[in-house]
């Protein structure tokens, strides 16, 4: 047999095009370790937004504590008190770890404008309806926690009513700019 003589191989050259979208390039540019705002606590919406979640943990416990699930009412008040604590656990950690500076494409602002006044609104009525329900006559056991509830009810949203004023004078300067 007849060897044919061999070709040297050729080495190969890949190319390799690689793209990042501006999403991607924002977060890759920030750096790693999280931020910490020790004076965030000192201002008044963050003393409001401490108010809130002792308050709102204050209307939560007084009306967990008594048999609501026998009335619609203080059901609603319930989710209320407990749907806008996780909301404003969630936002302190936010704003305590500086993480809306990690992330610009949200409009913070809006966000919180939106937050505090849906949470004033929506605290106000649970309160109100609070307030309409107890009686001594629906449940004599449980009414001194309802009527606390419903005190400590208002003055949550009163606290988120301060918020969302805050709130909406940060969004009109920022809309302004």
């Amino acid at each position: 047999m007849e060897q044919q003589p061999q070709e040297p191989q050729r080495s190969r050259s890949l190319t390799v095009t690689t793209t990042s979208s501006s999403f991607t390039a924002n977060f890759s540019s920030t750096s790693s370790t999280l931020a910490y705002d020790r004076e965030f606590l000192k201002t008044l919406p963050g003393l409001l937004m401490v108010a809130e979640i002792v308050l709102g943990l204050l209307v939560w416990t007084l009306i967990a504590g008594t048999e609501y699930f026998l009335y619609p009412v203080f059901g609603w008040v319930m989710f209320v008190a407990v749907f806008y604590l996780i909301l404003t656990v969630f936002f302190l950690i936010i704003y305590m770890t500086m993480t809306y500076t990690r992330i610009p494409q949200v409009p913070w602002t809006t966000v919180g404008l939106c937050f505090n006044g849906s949470a004033f609104i929506l605290y106000l009525i649970a309160a109100i309806v609070d307030a309409s329900a107890v009686t001594n006559e629906l449940n004599r056991h449980n009414y001194n926690s309802w009527a606390a509830s419903s005190f400590f009810a208002f003055v949550v949203a009163f606290c988120y009513a301060g918020n969302a004023y805050f709130s909406f004078i940060s969004w009109r300067s920022r809309s302004v700019q």
